[in-house]
Parts: C-alpha cells; sequence; structure tokens
C-alpha cells in the first residue's frame, strides 16, 4: 500500500519547481552609462535557480518583515576613489573619470561593492567595462544578493544582538580620574567572607568590587556549587563579579512545595540595598518568565506574578510543576557604586521522578549606567568595509587600551584637492578591513627649516596621534582577552643615495607601508576573516638640503595592503575504525 504523505510531497515539490521556473522567466536589464554621466541606474536582478542549493533559504519578500540595515550603501560607495576631483587609474566608480579616461582602463579595480555577507540577502553594485562601444560605457548593476547558509541574519527582530555594551576602559583622558577613583580598592580575603555587619567601622559610601551586595535582612543569595556538585545557597552575590554556575539539587518529590529553593520568590522577594548598610532598598523586578514542559517545549507566561510550585498527581506518577530550573539576574550600577535597577529572568518547569536529582542555572550579570553599545567590525570574523579594531597595551600583563570610536583607531593620511602636507596634519582616513588603500601629499622644503625639524614633522604626520601597537584578531575581539590581540611589528629602513655627500644630505622620512595578513577561519562552509600578523615599513630616503635660496618639493605617501595568507582548504574525513578481532583457536578445525 503507498503511503499517503506521498501525494501531498508531489505537490510541494511541484510548487517549489513552478517558482523556479518563473524566476527564470524573468529576464533583468543592464544599463550602461558613460563616465561623463551623472546619472546612475539601478536595476534588480533576480537569483539564479542554479546558484541557490537545495534547502537554503529563499530571499524574503516585501511582506516578511524589516530587513537588516545596510552597513554601506553600496550604490554610493567608492572604496577606490582616493584622488579627490581627479580620476584614479582603473576606478570604474569613479565619477571623475570621463570617456577619455575609460579608453585606457584595461580593468576594473573594484568589480563588486557588497555590504555584510552575513545577511540573507544584500545589495551588490558591480562594476565592468563595454570597450566595444564608441565611447567606452560603464556598465553597472545593482542586484539582490542570496546568502546561500542556513545561518545567515533574515530579520533584525532584537537589534541588540548586533552590539554589545563595551565596558568603560581607561585611555589617556580618563586614566588620572581611575586611578583616583581606584586608590581606595581593597580586595581582602576578610571583607569577602565577612557578611555581618561591623559597627566600629565606618560605613562605606558605595558598594566596591568583590563587596557582597546587602539585603533587608543578610545578602542577596547566589546558590553555587563549592566542595561538590550540589547547590549551596548559602553562597553572597559580589559586586561586579559576573557569574554563571550549574549545580544539582536533591529534592523530595512530595515535599517540593515546601522547599524554597524551588519556589520564585525565593530569588524575587529579597530587595537590595542602593549601597551597603543603606536604607533605600531596591525590588527585584520580574522581566520574564519561561515555562517548561516534560517535552522541553517553551512558552513565555505574560504575566509576572508569583507562581508556586503544585503537586500534581498525573495518575500512577507525581508532577511538580513551576519549579525554577533557571534564574538570570541583571543588576545595573552607576559610576558611584550604587545599585539602581536589578531584573530577574526565570525559567519554570515541570519535575518527574525520572529527573530526580534536580539541575539548576543561575546567572548574574552587571551593566554600567548610561553606556553605549559600540558596533563591532564582525562577529566573530572581520566584514569587509568595516575598520580594524586597534589599540596599545600600557604596560604588560594589562588589558588593551581603545578609543571609543573605531573609526580614528588605525589610520592613514587623507588625500586633499591641495596635497600640502602641513595642512592634513590631524586629518586622517581610517583602515578598512580588506580594501588596499594608498594617500600621499607634497612637502616644500627650503634652506630655512633644519633637517631634524622637518624629519620630526614628517614622521609625526605618517604616525599620526596615538598610533596603536596592537591590532584585533576578530571583529568582535574583547580589550581584556590580549591573547586575542596581534602585535604591530614595526621596521625601519633607510635608502642613501650613493651620488650625496653625507654632511649634504639630510635623511628624511618617505613612505609608511602597513601590510596585514589574515587567513580563513573556521569552518569550509562559513569561513571567519581572522588577522594574523601586522606588519608598520617606515621608509627613508637620503635628500640634498636645500640652500636658502631655493626650495625642494619631496612626495610623503602612506600605503596598506591586505594579504590572504590563507592554506589550501583541505576537507577532512574521520580515520576508518580499526576491528580489533581474533579468531577462535579451532576456527580452522579440522583442516589445520
Amino acid at each position: 500500500m503507498r503511503p499517503r504523505g506521498i501525494p501531498l510531497l508531489l505537490v510541494v515539490l511541484l510548487g517549489c519547481w513552478a517558482s523556479v521556473s518563473a524566476q527564470t522567466e524573468a529576464t533583468p536589464a543592464v544599463a550602461t552609462e558613460g563616465l561623463n554621466s551623472t546619472e546612475t541606474a539601478l536595476t534588480t536582478f533576480g537569483p539564479s535557480p542554479s546558484t541557490r542549493p537545495l534547502g537554503t533559504p529563499r530571499a524574503p519578500g516585501p511582506t516578511s518583515g524589516p530587513r537588516p540595515t545596510p552597513v554601506t550603501d553600496v550604490a554610493a560607495l567608492c572604496v577606490c576613489d582616493l584622488s579627490p576631483a581627479r580620476c584614479d587609474v582603473n576606478c570604474c566608480c569613479d565619477p571623475d573619470c570621463s570617456s577619455v579616461d575609460f579608453s585606457v582602463f584595461s580593468a576594473c579595480s573594484v568589480p563588486v561593492v557588497m555590504g555584510d555577507n552575513q545577511f540573507c540577502s544584500q545589495k551588490a553594485a558591480i562594476y565592468s567595462l563595454n570597450f566595444t562601444a564608441n565611447p567606452p560605457q560603464r556598465v553597472f548593476k545593482l542586484i539582490d544578493q542570496i546568502n546561500p547558509s542556513i545561518f545567515c541574519i533574515h530579520t533584525t527582530n532584537y537589534k541588540p544582538a548586533l552590539s554589545f555594551i563595551n565596558p568603560e576602559m581607561p585611555d589617556e583622558n580618563s586614566f588620572d580620574t581611575l586611578m583616583r577613583t581606584a586608590d581606595g580598592f581593597t580586595l581582602n580575603a576578610e571583607s569577602d567572607i565577612s557578611f555581618t555587619t561591623k559597627l566600629d567601622v565606618p560605613s562605606t559610601a558605595k558598594y566596591e568590587y568583590g563587596v557582597p551586595l546587602q539585603t533587608s535582612d543578610s545578602f542577596l543569595r547566589f546558590p553555587s556549587s563549592l566542595t561538590s556538585s550540589l547547590c549551596t545557597d548559602n553562597n553572597p552575590a559580589a559586586f561586579l563579579v559576573n557569574q554563571a554556575v550549574k549545580c544539582t539539587r536533591k529534592i523530595n518529590l512530595e515535599q517540593c512545595e515546601e522547599t524554597e529553593a524551588l519556589s520564585m520568590a525565593f530569588y524575587s522577594s529579597p530587595e537590595i540595598r542602593r549601597v551597603p548598610d543603606s536604607r533605600t532598598k531596591v525590588p527585584i523586578t520580574v522581566q520574564s518568565i519561561v515555562i517548561q514542559s516534560l517535552n522541553k517545549t517553551l512558552t513565555r507566561w505574560e504575566d509576572t506574578d508569583v507562581l508556586q510550585p503544585a503537586l500534581v498527581n498525573a495518575g500512577h506518577f507525581s508532577l511538580c510543576v513551576n519549579v525554577v530550573l533557571e534564574v538570570k539576574y541583571s543588576l545595573t550600577y552607576t559610576d558611584e557604586g550604587e545599585v539602581i535597577k536589578a531584573d530577574l529572568s526565570l525559567l519554570l518547569g515541570t519535575v518527574s521522578n525520572v529527573v530526580v536529582p534536580l539541575q539548576q542555572k543561575f546567572e548574574i550579570h552587571f551593566l554600567q549606567e548610561n553606556t553605549k553599545p559600540v558596533p563591532l567590525s564582525g562577529n566573530p570574523g572581520y566584514v569587509v568595509g568595516l575598520p580594524l579594531a586597534a589599540g596599545f597595551q600600557p604596560h604588560k600583563g594589562s588589558g588593551i587600551i581603545q578609543i571609543t570610536n573605531r573609526y580614528r583607531q588605525l589610520t592613514i593620511l587623507h588625500s586633499t584637492t591641495e596635497q600640502d602636507c602641513l595642512a592634513l596634519e590631524g586629518v586622517r582616513t581610517p583602515v578598512l578591513f580588506g580594501y588596499t588603500m594608498q594617500s600621499g601629499c607634497k612637502l616644500r622644503l627650503t634652506g630655512a627649516l633644519p633637517c631634524r625639524l622637518v624629519a620630526q614633522k614628517v614622521e609625526s604626520l605618517l604616525w599620526g596621534q596615538g598610533f596603536p601597537d596592537y591590532v584585533a584578531s576578530f571583529g568582535n575581539s574583547q580589550a581584556q582577552d590580549v591573547l586575542d590581540w596581534v602585535p604591530i611589528h614595526f621596521i625601519t629602513q633607510s635608502f642613501n643615495r650613493k651620488h650625496l655627500v653625507l654632511q649634504d644630505s639630510c635623511q628624511l622620512p618617505g613612505a609608511l607601508v602597513i601590510e596585514v595578513k589574515w587567513t580563513k577561519y573556521g569552518s569550509l562552509l562559513n569561513p571567519q576573516a581572522k588577522i594574523v600578523n601586522v606588519t608598520a615599513n617606515l621608509i627613508s630616503s637620503s635628500f640634498p638640503e636645500a640652500n636658502s635660496g631655493n626650495e625642494r618639493t619631496i612626495l610623503i605617501s602612506t600605503a596598506v595592503t591586505f594579504v590572504d595568507v590563507s592554506a589550501p582548504a583541505e576537507a577532512g574525513f574521520r580515520a576508518p575504525p580499526a576491528i580489533n578481532a581474533k579468531l577462535p583457536f579451532n576456527f580452522f578445525f579440522p583442516f589445520v
């Protein structure tokens, strides 16, 4: 007998074939334009059926919800336009180029410009040349590119997931202030284990790192496993100490209604003191309650009232409902060490005789007030077109210090129309991942300026203010994880011209070349860009010193190159199992 599910499967397959055929019949239009035209044609292309493997998600339709906001407008982005009001060679998106310049182009240096490749559907600008036309024309297409990966961003229903809250890190401006603030911090074991109020010691006006959070009766309890895997309820929650633990609790199912550790009131009823020994208390607010059934199905409970555990008889066995399985605290604090808000999220479930003893999970996180999320340059690998994260380490063993604006962390000279080096001080261009860049300016030397003074000025122009000495390996590397940062190797090269006399020459830095080596890291299906080496090469040359009556013009340049050092990808397979079997001693009897 034929299964009943086969006709329905055939109908679904025929419907998919009809949708693919409808896409194949649509013929996209191609827009061509000369370089002297100021209008840009926008043409949307449908994806080819052969480029979307079976099982990958189709591009969302107009009614499928909000799409992610692109990182950049690819139609207006021209990454190879480095010379303002001038045509750059082989830069097809440069609006300053004309049809005459087009005739000497060999190919488009940047044929495709895309945004974030983690989106399921994104815009991509494609440039090409049409040499058969007279005069030559540029072919520009703006298409909707489909990501074949099943793990792609379809809708942005939770925008904070694309960024993270960066804790306050010391820099040149706030270092002295933080040192004065931390001068009174004490980290001793006595303060961490003493929970009784000492009358002979004056109370502090703020919470300090590691100090237990006080409540109206004692301290905020944070269950954890100490000497064994069993939960201990007398463990205090310490200020600014983020924790996530799992422990096991032995319970008697018949007494689940009387066990405090299984009730959500045990975790939501305490009130935290705003500061130690303060009369002002901060209540714990229940933000969400999720109910988990026996088959692991999760249901969000709309009401935030306290649910008590209840014993239910289901035939030959008993069940205990509304039992606390996970507890998540989120505490908000100020710069003065005051707790101003406490949120709680709970996961309640049903426990039977099968799952006894019970495993519980507890988490606590601290968030600083009025902190803005800092956008990432990738998660985890770098995204093409986003700035490199960089910083410097004040001393060995400390974390990496960064400025909050990632577009000012690693920069090079910015080219202008005047090409005057002395007018470019402080004007910088960020180094974007994957974009090979080159910029420069002109410096006029006169006999009135000493050589050493000019050399210091040129070197400060090339390095900029606060050139970093570390670059993040990934786009989401944390400042406190020093092992996720790559040191910058500084190299100095000098070239002397043979015809110059030593006393009549001036050694000046002429170029700064930054080479970034990166590799593909992770799975073959979704490789992530990882920086493995960064080299900054300062090149100096000898120039004849200008006399008092004449002047000389030299060119100062900076360049950034990205080199892919990925090894050839090889698919790995598990080794076949080795069969270690022995035959019985009489297997060949009676022949042997």
